[in-house]
């Protein structure tokens, strides 16, 4: 007997439809890339931050920026460079003279969306400023701790290719992200849809024409709903067996940690969702597997020489273990 304990405790219908608005809002904007959309859905009901890698011209900020635009939250966007400080991320304790006291001024990243772009152009004390911040949604300054309003997610971009004026970024930083989304270009015919769509606009912002549809106490009704998500324990098992994998791998030099086991977990069950589906099948496994793992993961010298991508890594270890039946 079919059972429909959870159909009860969470309205699959309704969820869909929102999820099935949030894409066309998106699409407005952003031509083609279905597989990126879906993956920040999946993102935002993971609660996990999102780093989208991709050359210039691919429209990175431009998607995070459509993001801002469809859920009714505060935005903020830093733009990172070699001289930027730590104080200019998280803000700083300035006299007043009024008062006569020291009075905390928040940087860009007291708000709920935190588009960084380019962050790879930061050095590393820059860099470890996000640390705290990213992992537990709060920023500690002068002794004092400030906490974050939720939702709380960072996009951030980067470009693979540039390498003069970058900085590479810390394991640390790297494992503090849910998903590295790899931006690619578009097929010919989404490029023609893309110069359509421009010259239909004559001139307008593609953001203009996106519209509000998620508030931020519809994404933590989204998010509860994605805790009560079916999972069998033969697919937990599935999920330890590919991470323990990138462990006992010859090609890695350094395997990815529990906090990767648990990231897929909870996306999978997003992701599950998102598809309108109460339970985790090995597809959703095997669909976040790749984002989840690809920054997590570092090659060994010999295979980095040869030319071996971490991807490619990871999709013969995922042909390699046995999905559960």
């Amino acid at each position: 007997m079919k059972d429909n304990s959870f159909q009860s405790r969470v309205d699959l219908s309704r969820l869909t439809e929102q999820i099935k608005t949030i894409k066309e809002e998106i699409g407005k904007g952003i031509v083609g890339q279905e597989q990126m959309i879906e993956l920040l859905i999946t993102a935002i009901l993971a609660d996990g931050h999102v780093l989208l890698e991709g050359v210039p011209g691919v429209a990175k900020t431009l998607t995070a920026k459509l993001l801002s635009k469809i859920i009714s939250i505060d935005f903020s966007r830093l733009q990172f460079t070699p001289d930027l400080m730590p104080s200019d991320v998280v803000g700083t304790s300035v006299y007043n003279l009024k008062t006569s006291e020291f009075e905390f001024k928040p940087g860009p990243v007291f708000s709920n969306l935190i588009l960084i772009d380019e962050i790879n152009r930061a050095p590393a004390k820059t860099q470890a400023a996000l640390f705290e911040v990213m992992e537990e949604r709060q920023v500690t300054v002068d002794g004092h701790t400030h906490k974050m309003k939720s939702p709380y997610l960072v996009v951030a971009t980067q470009n693979p290719i540039e390498q003069e004026g970058t900085y590479r970024l810390p394991e640390a930083q790297l494992d503090r992200f849910l998903f590295k989304i790899v931006v690619n270009y578009p097929s010919l015919e989404n490029e023609v849809e893309i110069l359509t769509k421009h010259h239909s606009r004559q001139g307008a912002l593609p953001l203009t024409e996106v519209n509000a549809v998620l508030s931020a106490e519809q994404i933590d009704s989204l998010r509860q709903a994605t805790q009560q998500v079916h999972i069998e324990p033969n697919l937990l098992s599935y999920i330890a067996q590919l991470v323990n994998e990138t462990r006992n791998n010859s090609m890695l030099f350094l395997g990815a940690s529990p906090r990767a086991s648990i990231a897929i977990l909870g996306s999978a069950k997003a992701y599950a969702l998102i598809q309108g589906r109460d339970f985790v099948n090995p597809d959703d496994i095997k669909t976040v597997s790749l984002p989840v793992l690809r920054h997590r993961v570092v090659l060994s010298p010999e295979k980095e020489m040869e030319g071996v991508s971490a991807d490619d890594t990871i999709h013969l270890i995922i042909n390699k273990i046995e999905v559960p039946r």
